[in-house]
Protein backbone atom coordinates (compact mmCIF):
# COMPACT_ATOMS: atom_id res chain seq x y z
CA UNK A 1 0.00 0.00 0.00
CA UNK A 2 2.87 2.38 0.88
CA UNK A 3 4.59 1.64 -2.41
CA UNK A 4 1.40 2.45 -4.27
CA UNK A 5 1.12 5.77 -2.42
CA UNK A 6 4.76 6.61 -3.27
CA UNK A 7 4.09 5.84 -6.92
CA UNK A 8 1.09 8.15 -6.95
CA UNK A 9 3.08 10.92 -5.22
CA UNK A 10 5.90 10.67 -7.76
CA UNK A 11 3.47 10.64 -10.67
CA UNK A 12 1.72 13.66 -9.24
CA UNK A 13 5.08 15.46 -9.07
CA UNK A 14 5.77 14.64 -12.73
CA UNK A 15 2.32 15.87 -13.71
CA UNK A 16 3.03 19.10 -11.82
CA UNK A 17 6.18 19.60 -13.88
CA UNK A 18 4.13 19.23 -17.06
CA UNK A 19 1.54 21.89 -16.18
CA UNK A 20 -0.54 23.28 -17.79
CA UNK A 21 -0.55 20.22 -20.06
CA UNK A 22 -2.79 17.42 -18.71
CA UNK A 23 -0.65 14.31 -18.52
CA UNK A 24 -1.30 10.66 -17.73
CA UNK A 25 1.54 8.60 -16.26
CA UNK A 26 1.43 4.81 -15.97
CA UNK A 27 3.97 2.54 -14.30
CA UNK A 28 4.68 -1.13 -14.78
CA UNK A 29 2.36 -3.91 -15.79
CA UNK A 30 -0.29 -2.81 -13.31
CA UNK A 31 -0.79 0.45 -15.21
CA UNK A 32 -1.08 2.58 -12.11
CA UNK A 33 -2.32 5.93 -13.42
CA UNK A 34 -2.21 9.43 -12.03
CA UNK A 35 -5.93 9.77 -12.61
CA UNK A 36 -5.78 13.13 -14.39
CA UNK A 37 -6.09 14.23 -17.96
CA UNK A 38 -8.43 13.56 -20.87
CA UNK A 39 -8.60 10.72 -23.41
CA UNK A 40 -6.44 12.86 -25.74
CA UNK A 41 -3.81 13.69 -23.10
CA UNK A 42 -0.25 12.44 -23.59
CA UNK A 43 0.28 9.07 -21.91
CA UNK A 44 3.74 8.21 -20.60
CA UNK A 45 4.32 4.57 -19.71
CA UNK A 46 7.29 3.78 -17.47
CA UNK A 47 8.71 0.28 -17.24
CA UNK A 48 9.12 0.17 -13.46
CA UNK A 49 9.44 2.19 -10.25
CA UNK A 50 13.15 2.80 -10.81
CA UNK A 51 12.31 4.50 -14.10
CA UNK A 52 9.65 6.57 -12.35
CA UNK A 53 12.09 7.69 -9.65
CA UNK A 54 14.73 8.49 -12.27
CA UNK A 55 12.29 10.65 -14.24
CA UNK A 56 11.13 12.48 -11.12
CA UNK A 57 14.71 13.18 -9.97
CA UNK A 58 15.92 14.68 -13.26
CA UNK A 59 13.27 14.99 -15.98
CA UNK A 60 15.42 17.33 -18.09
CA UNK A 61 17.97 14.58 -18.74
CA UNK A 62 16.26 11.32 -17.87
CA UNK A 63 13.19 11.67 -20.09
CA UNK A 64 15.48 11.22 -23.10
CA UNK A 65 17.69 8.67 -21.39
CA UNK A 66 14.77 6.46 -20.38
CA UNK A 67 13.17 6.66 -23.81
CA UNK A 68 16.47 5.72 -25.48
CA UNK A 69 16.80 2.72 -23.17
CA UNK A 70 13.25 1.55 -23.88
CA UNK A 71 12.20 2.15 -20.27
CA UNK A 72 9.78 4.94 -21.18
CA UNK A 73 7.18 4.86 -23.93
CA UNK A 74 4.85 7.54 -25.25
CA UNK A 75 1.50 6.31 -26.50
CA UNK A 76 0.14 7.65 -29.78
CA UNK A 77 1.70 9.89 -32.41
CA UNK A 78 5.15 10.73 -31.05
CA UNK A 79 5.46 14.17 -32.67
CA UNK A 80 1.95 15.20 -31.65
CA UNK A 81 2.42 14.09 -28.05
CA UNK A 82 5.80 15.78 -27.76
CA UNK A 83 4.29 18.95 -29.19
CA UNK A 84 1.76 18.88 -26.35
CA UNK A 85 4.52 18.44 -23.79
CA UNK A 86 6.46 21.41 -25.22
CA UNK A 87 3.70 23.64 -23.89
CA UNK A 88 4.65 22.64 -20.34
CA UNK A 89 6.46 25.08 -18.10
CA UNK A 90 10.22 24.98 -18.22
CA UNK A 91 11.53 24.18 -14.75
CA UNK A 92 14.59 25.62 -13.02
CA UNK A 93 16.12 22.13 -13.07
CA UNK A 94 16.11 22.10 -16.88
CA UNK A 95 17.83 25.50 -17.02
CA UNK A 96 20.46 24.47 -14.48
CA UNK A 97 21.18 21.19 -16.27
CA UNK A 98 21.67 22.95 -19.61
CA UNK A 99 23.83 25.64 -17.98
CA UNK A 100 26.08 22.90 -16.58
CA UNK A 101 26.64 21.56 -20.08
CA UNK A 102 27.48 25.11 -21.15
CA UNK A 103 30.37 25.06 -18.70
CA UNK A 104 31.66 21.67 -19.79
CA UNK A 105 31.13 21.90 -23.57
CA UNK A 106 33.35 24.79 -24.56
CA UNK A 107 33.25 26.19 -28.10
CA UNK A 108 36.96 26.98 -28.10
CA UNK A 109 39.05 25.86 -31.08
CA UNK A 110 39.65 22.49 -29.44
CA UNK A 111 36.19 22.24 -27.88
CA UNK A 112 34.39 23.03 -31.15
CA UNK A 113 36.25 20.27 -32.98
CA UNK A 114 35.23 17.80 -30.27
CA UNK A 115 31.60 18.97 -30.29
CA UNK A 116 31.28 18.83 -34.08
CA UNK A 117 32.94 15.41 -34.24
CA UNK A 118 30.36 14.09 -31.76
CA UNK A 119 27.45 14.87 -34.10
CA UNK A 120 28.64 15.09 -37.69
CA UNK A 121 31.31 12.42 -37.80
CA UNK A 122 29.04 9.53 -36.79
CA UNK A 123 29.39 8.27 -40.37
CA UNK A 124 28.29 9.49 -43.77
CA UNK A 125 26.54 6.14 -44.25
CA UNK A 126 24.21 6.91 -41.32
CA UNK A 127 23.09 10.25 -42.76
CA UNK A 128 22.76 8.79 -46.26
CA UNK A 129 19.99 6.54 -44.93
CA UNK A 130 17.53 9.41 -44.37
CA UNK A 131 18.81 12.67 -45.87
CA UNK A 132 18.28 13.69 -49.49
CA UNK A 133 20.95 12.69 -52.07
CA UNK A 134 22.74 16.05 -51.69
CA UNK A 135 23.01 15.43 -47.91
CA UNK A 136 21.50 18.77 -46.96
CA UNK A 137 21.07 18.74 -43.19
CA UNK A 138 19.39 22.12 -42.65
CA UNK A 139 15.87 23.53 -43.01
CA UNK A 140 14.38 23.01 -46.47
CA UNK A 141 12.14 25.52 -48.26
CA UNK A 142 8.89 24.04 -49.60
CA UNK A 143 7.55 26.03 -52.59
CA UNK A 144 4.34 24.02 -52.18
CA UNK A 145 3.10 21.58 -49.55
CA UNK A 146 3.33 18.82 -52.16
CA UNK A 147 7.03 19.41 -52.89
CA UNK A 148 9.36 16.51 -52.19
CA UNK A 149 12.25 16.87 -49.76
CA UNK A 150 14.67 16.86 -52.71
CA UNK A 151 12.77 19.70 -54.40
CA UNK A 152 12.52 21.65 -51.16
CA UNK A 153 16.22 21.36 -50.38
CA UNK A 154 17.11 22.50 -53.90
CA UNK A 155 14.70 25.43 -53.48
CA UNK A 156 16.36 26.36 -50.15
CA UNK A 157 19.83 26.39 -51.69
CA UNK A 158 18.56 28.59 -54.50
CA UNK A 159 16.71 30.92 -52.11
CA UNK A 160 19.95 31.49 -50.19
CA UNK A 161 21.77 32.34 -53.43
CA UNK A 162 19.06 34.78 -54.48
CA UNK A 163 19.01 36.44 -51.06
CA UNK A 164 22.77 36.91 -51.32
CA UNK A 165 22.28 38.51 -54.78
CA UNK A 166 25.12 36.44 -56.23
CA UNK A 167 26.53 37.40 -59.64
CA UNK A 168 28.98 35.60 -61.92
CA UNK A 169 32.63 36.14 -61.09
CA UNK A 170 32.08 37.03 -57.43
CA UNK A 171 33.80 35.29 -54.52
CA UNK A 172 32.01 33.74 -51.54
CA UNK A 173 33.23 32.31 -48.25
CA UNK A 174 31.04 29.81 -46.40
CA UNK A 175 31.51 29.07 -42.70
CA UNK A 176 30.37 25.57 -41.80
CA UNK A 177 29.59 24.01 -45.17
CA UNK A 178 28.14 20.64 -44.17
CA UNK A 179 28.44 18.15 -47.01
CA UNK A 180 29.02 20.94 -49.50
CA UNK A 181 25.65 21.28 -51.25
CA UNK A 182 25.32 25.07 -50.95
CA UNK A 183 28.89 25.82 -52.10
CA UNK A 184 28.47 23.56 -55.12
CA UNK A 185 25.06 25.07 -55.94
CA UNK A 186 26.55 28.58 -55.83
CA UNK A 187 29.34 27.63 -58.19
CA UNK A 188 27.22 25.59 -60.60
CA UNK A 189 24.19 27.85 -60.99
CA UNK A 190 25.55 31.31 -60.13
CA UNK A 191 29.10 31.24 -61.51
CA UNK A 192 30.87 32.27 -58.31
CA UNK A 193 34.05 30.96 -56.71
CA UNK A 194 33.66 29.59 -53.18
CA UNK A 195 35.91 28.80 -50.24
CA UNK A 196 34.04 26.62 -47.75
CA UNK A 197 35.29 25.91 -44.21
CA UNK A 198 34.32 22.97 -42.00
CA UNK A 199 35.99 21.01 -39.20
CA UNK A 200 34.08 17.76 -39.82
CA UNK A 201 36.48 15.41 -41.57
CA UNK A 202 33.74 13.12 -42.89
CA UNK A 203 31.77 15.99 -44.38
CA UNK A 204 34.80 17.59 -46.03
CA UNK A 205 35.83 14.28 -47.60
CA UNK A 206 32.33 13.82 -49.04
CA UNK A 207 32.21 17.41 -50.36
CA UNK A 208 35.62 17.20 -52.03
CA UNK A 209 34.73 13.95 -53.77
CA UNK A 210 31.45 15.37 -55.01
CA UNK A 211 33.18 18.52 -56.33
CA UNK A 212 35.70 16.38 -58.19
CA UNK A 213 32.98 14.13 -59.60
CA UNK A 214 30.91 17.07 -60.84
CA UNK A 215 33.84 18.99 -62.31
CA UNK A 216 33.60 21.86 -59.81
CA UNK A 217 36.85 21.36 -57.91
CA UNK A 218 38.42 24.37 -59.64
CA UNK A 219 35.55 26.62 -58.51
CA UNK A 220 34.98 25.38 -54.95
CA UNK A 221 37.71 24.83 -52.38
CA UNK A 222 36.69 22.83 -49.32
CA UNK A 223 38.98 23.60 -46.39
CA UNK A 224 39.12 21.45 -43.26
CA UNK A 225 39.59 24.23 -40.74
CA UNK A 226 37.80 26.28 -38.10
CA UNK A 227 35.80 29.34 -39.17
CA UNK A 228 38.05 31.46 -36.94
CA UNK A 229 40.90 30.83 -39.38
CA UNK A 230 39.10 32.24 -42.43
CA UNK A 231 41.41 34.61 -44.29
CA UNK A 232 41.19 36.62 -47.49
CA UNK A 233 38.63 39.08 -48.92
CA UNK A 234 35.30 38.07 -50.46
CA UNK A 235 32.20 39.64 -51.93
CA UNK A 236 29.79 37.61 -49.82
CA UNK A 237 29.66 35.57 -46.61
CA UNK A 238 27.30 32.65 -45.96
CA UNK A 239 26.63 30.62 -42.84
CA UNK A 240 23.82 28.06 -42.90
CA UNK A 241 23.19 26.08 -39.73
CA UNK A 242 26.44 27.00 -37.97
CA UNK A 243 25.61 29.90 -35.64
CA UNK A 244 23.98 27.34 -33.32
CA UNK A 245 27.46 25.85 -32.80
CA UNK A 246 29.37 29.11 -32.26
CA UNK A 247 28.36 29.68 -28.65
CA UNK A 248 26.85 32.85 -27.18
CA UNK A 249 30.16 34.09 -25.77
CA UNK A 250 31.84 33.92 -29.20
CA UNK A 251 29.40 36.05 -31.20
CA UNK A 252 31.58 39.16 -31.30
CA UNK A 253 34.55 37.08 -32.42
CA UNK A 254 32.36 35.55 -35.13
CA UNK A 255 31.41 39.05 -36.24
CA UNK A 256 35.09 39.99 -36.38
CA UNK A 257 35.72 37.05 -38.72
CA UNK A 258 32.88 38.26 -40.98
CA UNK A 259 34.22 41.81 -40.97
CA UNK A 260 37.69 40.56 -41.86
CA UNK A 261 36.24 38.52 -44.74
CA UNK A 262 33.86 41.02 -46.40
CA UNK A 263 34.73 44.35 -44.79
CA UNK A 264 32.31 47.25 -45.22
CA UNK A 265 31.54 46.51 -48.88
CA UNK A 266 30.32 42.92 -48.74
CA UNK A 267 27.02 41.32 -47.83
CA UNK A 268 26.10 38.10 -46.06
CA UNK A 269 23.46 35.69 -44.81
CA UNK A 270 23.02 33.91 -41.49
CA UNK A 271 20.62 30.94 -41.42
CA UNK A 272 20.14 29.57 -37.91
CA UNK A 273 17.81 27.97 -35.40
CA UNK A 274 16.66 30.57 -32.89
CA UNK A 275 14.01 31.41 -30.32
CA UNK A 276 11.53 34.14 -29.47
CA UNK A 277 12.74 34.34 -25.86
CA UNK A 278 16.19 33.50 -24.44
CA UNK A 279 16.48 29.95 -23.13
CA UNK A 280 19.15 27.24 -23.04
CA UNK A 281 19.00 24.35 -25.45
CA UNK A 282 17.32 21.24 -24.06
CA UNK A 283 19.76 19.62 -21.64
CA UNK A 284 19.37 16.09 -23.03
CA UNK A 285 19.91 17.39 -26.59
CA UNK A 286 23.12 19.05 -25.42
CA UNK A 287 24.27 15.87 -23.72
CA UNK A 288 23.49 13.34 -26.45
CA UNK A 289 23.03 15.17 -29.76
CA UNK A 290 24.40 18.73 -29.96
CA UNK A 291 27.13 19.39 -27.38
CA UNK A 292 27.93 23.07 -27.21
CA UNK A 293 24.71 24.08 -28.95
CA UNK A 294 22.85 27.34 -28.30
CA UNK A 295 19.83 28.80 -30.15
CA UNK A 296 19.75 32.60 -29.87
CA UNK A 297 16.99 35.17 -30.05
CA UNK A 298 17.37 37.84 -32.74
CA UNK A 299 18.56 40.39 -30.18
CA UNK A 300 21.41 38.11 -29.15
CA UNK A 301 22.31 37.41 -32.78
CA UNK A 302 22.82 41.14 -33.28
CA UNK A 303 25.99 40.85 -31.19
CA UNK A 304 27.47 39.34 -34.36
CA UNK A 305 26.51 42.25 -36.63
CA UNK A 306 26.01 45.38 -34.53
CA UNK A 307 29.62 45.95 -33.37
CA UNK A 308 30.73 46.08 -37.03
CA UNK A 309 27.96 48.39 -38.24
CA UNK A 310 26.30 45.86 -40.53
CA UNK A 311 22.84 46.75 -41.81
CA UNK A 312 20.08 44.12 -41.68
CA UNK A 313 18.40 44.01 -45.08
CA UNK A 314 15.96 41.13 -44.68
CA UNK A 315 14.70 38.75 -41.99
CA UNK A 316 12.53 35.71 -42.68
CA UNK A 317 11.26 33.06 -40.30
CA UNK A 318 10.98 29.58 -41.87
CA UNK A 319 9.79 27.80 -38.70
CA UNK A 320 6.94 25.95 -40.42
CA UNK A 321 9.29 24.82 -43.18
CA UNK A 322 11.67 23.35 -40.58
CA UNK A 323 8.84 21.48 -38.86
CA UNK A 324 7.93 19.96 -42.22
CA UNK A 325 11.60 19.21 -42.97
CA UNK A 326 11.98 17.34 -39.68
CA UNK A 327 8.82 15.35 -40.36
CA UNK A 328 10.20 14.32 -43.74
CA UNK A 329 13.46 13.25 -42.07
CA UNK A 330 11.58 11.34 -39.36
CA UNK A 331 9.47 9.52 -41.96
CA UNK A 332 12.61 8.46 -43.84
CA UNK A 333 14.31 7.52 -40.58
CA UNK A 334 11.39 5.28 -39.62
CA UNK A 335 11.60 3.58 -43.03
CA UNK A 336 15.22 2.60 -42.34
CA UNK A 337 14.83 2.15 -38.57
CA UNK A 338 15.65 -1.56 -38.58
CA UNK A 339 18.82 -0.86 -40.55
CA UNK A 340 19.86 1.82 -38.02
CA UNK A 341 19.29 -0.67 -35.20
CA UNK A 342 21.36 -3.29 -37.02
CA UNK A 343 24.28 -0.93 -37.59
CA UNK A 344 24.24 1.25 -34.47
CA UNK A 345 22.11 -0.54 -31.87
CA UNK A 346 18.61 0.03 -30.42
CA UNK A 347 19.61 2.72 -27.91
CA UNK A 348 21.16 4.87 -30.65
CA UNK A 349 18.15 4.33 -32.93
CA UNK A 350 15.63 5.33 -30.25
CA UNK A 351 17.77 8.33 -29.28
CA UNK A 352 17.72 9.66 -32.84
CA UNK A 353 14.02 8.91 -33.26
CA UNK A 354 13.29 11.01 -30.18
CA UNK A 355 15.61 13.79 -31.38
CA UNK A 356 13.98 14.04 -34.83
CA UNK A 357 10.44 13.80 -33.45
CA UNK A 358 11.23 16.30 -30.70
CA UNK A 359 12.69 18.74 -33.22
CA UNK A 360 9.58 18.53 -35.40
CA UNK A 361 7.43 19.08 -32.30
CA UNK A 362 9.50 22.07 -31.13
CA UNK A 363 9.16 23.83 -34.47
CA UNK A 364 5.45 23.02 -34.62
CA UNK A 365 4.90 24.42 -31.13
CA UNK A 366 7.00 27.53 -31.77
CA UNK A 367 9.55 26.66 -29.10
CA UNK A 368 12.17 26.90 -31.85
CA UNK A 369 12.33 29.27 -34.83
CA UNK A 370 14.38 29.26 -38.04
CA UNK A 371 15.73 32.66 -39.02
CA UNK A 372 17.39 33.80 -42.23
CA UNK A 373 19.04 37.20 -41.82
CA UNK A 374 20.55 39.07 -44.78
CA UNK A 375 22.98 41.89 -43.99
CA UNK A 376 25.46 44.21 -45.70
CA UNK A 377 28.29 46.59 -44.88
CA UNK A 378 27.61 50.32 -44.87
CA UNK A 379 29.61 50.78 -48.10
CA UNK A 380 28.02 47.83 -49.95
CA UNK A 381 26.91 49.00 -53.40
CA UNK A 382 25.82 45.60 -54.73
CA UNK A 383 22.34 45.41 -53.25
CA UNK A 384 19.04 44.79 -55.07
CA UNK A 385 16.71 47.77 -55.57
CA UNK A 386 13.59 45.79 -54.71
CA UNK A 387 12.48 42.30 -53.65
CA UNK A 388 11.84 40.92 -57.13
CA UNK A 389 14.82 38.59 -56.80
CA UNK A 390 13.12 36.96 -53.80
CA UNK A 391 9.69 36.78 -55.36
CA UNK A 392 11.09 35.24 -58.53
CA UNK A 393 9.78 31.69 -58.84
CA UNK A 394 12.51 29.10 -58.49
CA UNK A 395 12.37 25.74 -60.21
CA UNK A 396 9.82 23.25 -58.93
CA UNK A 397 12.13 20.49 -60.08
CA UNK A 398 15.27 19.32 -58.37
CA UNK A 399 17.52 21.42 -60.56
CA UNK A 400 19.68 18.42 -61.36
CA UNK A 401 18.16 17.83 -64.79
CA UNK A 402 18.25 21.38 -66.10
CA UNK A 403 20.40 24.46 -66.41
CA UNK A 404 18.52 27.19 -64.62
CA UNK A 405 20.01 30.68 -65.12
CA UNK A 406 19.02 33.27 -62.52
CA UNK A 407 17.76 36.59 -63.79
CA UNK A 408 20.37 39.29 -63.29
CA UNK A 409 20.08 43.01 -63.95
Amino acid sequence: MADRWIDRALMGFIRKLAEPVPLRVEVGLSSVASGAGTPDSPIIRLKDRRALISLALNPAINFGELYSQGRLEIEGDLVQQLESLYHARRGALARKASRWFGWTQSNSLRGSRKNIHHHYDISNDFYRLWLDPQMVYTCAYFPTEEATLEEAQWAKLDLVCRKLWLRPGETVVEAGCGWGALALHMAKYYGVRVKAFNISREQIAFARERARREGLASKVEFIEDDYRNISGRFDAFASVGMLEHVGRSHYRKFGRVIQRAIGDQGRGLLHFIGRNQPAPLNAWIRKRIFPGGYTPVLREMMDVLEPYDYSVLDIENLRRHYAWTCEHWLHRFENCYDEVVRRFGPVFARMWRLYLAGSAAAFRAGTLQLFQVVFAGRACASQPWNRNHLLQKSSEQSGQDQEWIPAMS
